[in-house]
């Protein structure tokens, strides 16, 4: 049970853990254990909240395959163990990545103070290059 909030949480069953050999680096040991972790999650099958998928689908994301689909690899540790809690601790931050609403701008518009104070740095900008000119006598 991988829990997202106190209210929402995925069953194990959601989600598909395979261990598969790494890539890279790391010689026999690399090439005789299956380390690495395939983790597929299948966003419209699963049990989460309507708001959670609708969000979760409609995120932009390279994880997020055009099915529904999240897929994440996790190699980065040499035991099966790390990768998996790694892989699992990837689709909980995705999750709550897509849950988060950022606030709408307001646009604005600068003081006349601030108006006041840019005008009058252009015009002082300007009489110091007026006065790096040649020196007529």
């Amino acid at each position: 049970m991988v829990e997202l909030s106190k209210n929402v949480a995925i069953a194990d069953h959601e989600i598909e853990l395979t261990a598969i050999r790494a890539q890279g680096a790391g010689g026999q040991h690399v090439n005789k254990t299956s380390t690495a972790i395939h983790l597929r999650f299948d966003i419209r099958a699963s049990s989460l909240p309507e708001y959670y998928k609708e969000r979760l689908l409609a995120l932009n994301h390279h994880l997020v395959t055009a099915e529904g689909v999240v897929i994440i690899k996790a190699q980065e540790y040499r035991s099966q163990e790390l990768n998996r809690e790694a892989a699992l601790a990837r689709l909980v931050a995705l999750i709550q990545q897509a849950m988060v609403i950022e606030k709408p701008r307001r646009a604005t518009k600068p003081s006349r103070g601030a108006k006041l104070r840019r005008l009058e740095g252009k015009v002082r900008k300007g009489v110091t290059k007026a006065l790096r000119g040649k020196v007529h006598p």
